[in-house]
């Protein structure tokens, strides 16, 4: 499948915000809590700085700025990953941007809107399209425009399949159907809204728990005197609701399958009743064995058992009740549903290294046995073995080029800053 060029993405990301910046004044921005993209800024620096800390205890010759081809661990993945949320917040800000605008000038037609955006390119014929299907579904030129917007900064080739297309038509349809809101801007902007609080309250609660564990670590390990050894870790280091017990179960057990092959993926048939927590301890253990291995191949074996440890209490206990809640506010529409309409979309730049989630998707059998279903469109990010299957691909696709993901990303700003 063809990847928009990011070459591309950039010129026609730059000549939507010159246009939204004339159509829409930034005085209203000023407020006293940070923004969605402020608060993603500061948690993709805050990783960096993690990333380089704790990589450097693995890797001794790191240093600040510089690369390791030791395996990349789960807080060298962190700040590209808060960096592809922060890229669908940004696609959030920008449809918002525009919903004001059309407010205040309805567009006069879709070519009208697409001017008013500054798209040109690929980009712009993508997003076309899926206008377009939305308007023969009864959407206006406006609010279907600032659908597709949500698209804008994401990975917009996947819609050159026209079953992608027409199913991401569909369900978007479905999505404003179903949102609250008196005129078709009003319910457009519930779907943005959603998007944008999902994506922001995932990011917040896995830095606060996850990048907070971490700096407990690195504070308690800068503190310690003497040689710090696994077995230290798990007797002394403590979390929150951890069990160290569990911990050191976890750990022995990693240890004694680290270079299984398949590696070990599935924490609750192998942990049952375990408080996902304790898995945090257990990897920074064998974060230190990983510097302590005798050979690069078992360095990397533990690595990868730790950073699946902290993968599964990211995803099992931080993203998913945010991504599937008990109840919806009223102002929202399903979150599950918004993010399986834009799963096909979904990609993160790992440094140089570019995953997709239409690759992994074409890359598996197909579930349902139709044709007319594109394999993107036959899975969603909402879903927690789709997502953790899809991030265990995406491990394992970073993992042959190591040094790679050491080009760390430069954090966002608001379109409108």
């Amino acid at each position: 499948m063809a990847i928009l060029p990011r070459t591309d993405v950039r010129r026609s990301t730059f000549a939507l915000l010159g246009a939204l910046l004339i159509l829409t004044s930034a005085s209203a921005h000023a407020q006293s809590a940070p923004t969605p993209l402020e608060d993603n800024r500061t948690i993709t620096l805050g990783y960096i700085d993690i990333a380089y800390e704790l990589g450097g205890i693995i890797d001794p010759t790191l240093q600040p700025g510089g690369t390791s081809s030791a395996r990349p661990n789960w807080f060298t993945f962190a700040p590209h990953a808060s960096q592809a949320g922060g890229k669908g917040m940004y696609s959030a800000a920008l449809a918002r941007h525009f919903i004001d605008a059309a407010r205040l000038q309805p567009s006069l037609s879709l070519t009208n809107a697409l001017d008013r955006l500054g798209l040109s390119g690929v980009l712009r014929l993508r997003l076309q399209d899926l206008s377009l299907q939305l308007i023969a579904q009864g959407l206006s030129v406006d609010a279907a425009t600032a659908l597709s917007v949500l698209t804008s900064s994401l990975n917009v080739a996947a819609l050159a399949d026209t079953r992608t297309l027409l199913a991401t038509a569909s369900r978007m349809g479905a999505l404003y159907s179903s949102a609250p809101g008196l005129t078709p801007l009003d319910k457009v902007e519930v779907i943005v809204i959603t998007l944008e609080r999902t994506l922001h309250e995932g990011n917040l609660a896995i830095f606060n728990d996850i990048g907070g564990s971490a700096r407990l670590y690195l504070d308690w390990r800068a503190g310690a005197t003497g040689p710090i050894t696994p077995a230290r870790v798990l007797a002394e280091f403590t979390l929150v609701d951890a069990v160290n017990t569990e911990a050191q179960q976890a750990y022995a057990y990693a240890i004694a399958h680290a270079e299984d092959s398949p590696r070990p993926t599935r924490m609750d048939l192998l942990f049952p009743g375990m408080h996902w927590k304790s898995l945090l301890v257990a990897a920074f253990a064998l974060y230190e064995d990983a510097r302590l291995a005798p050979t690069p191949a078992r360095r990397d074996a533990l690595i990868a058992m730790g950073t699946n440890f902290v993968a599964w209490r990211e995803q099992r206990d931080q993203a998913q009740p945010v991504f599937t809640p008990a109840g919806s506010p009223t102002d929202e529409v399903s979150r599950s549903g918004v993010l399986q309409a834009l799963t096909p979309f979904l990609m993160t730049d790992f440094g140089t290294v570019r995953w997709a989630y239409a690759d992994y998707a074409y890359a598996q059998p197909d579930r349902d046995g139709n044709p007319l279903t594109s394999p993107p469109c036959e899975y969603s990010w909402a879903d927690f073995w789709d997502r953790w299957n899809g991030i265990l691909f995406a491990f394992d696709q970073a993992y042959a080029r190591p040094t790679e993901l050491w080009v760390m990303p430069e954090p966002l700003t608001d379109p409108l800053g």
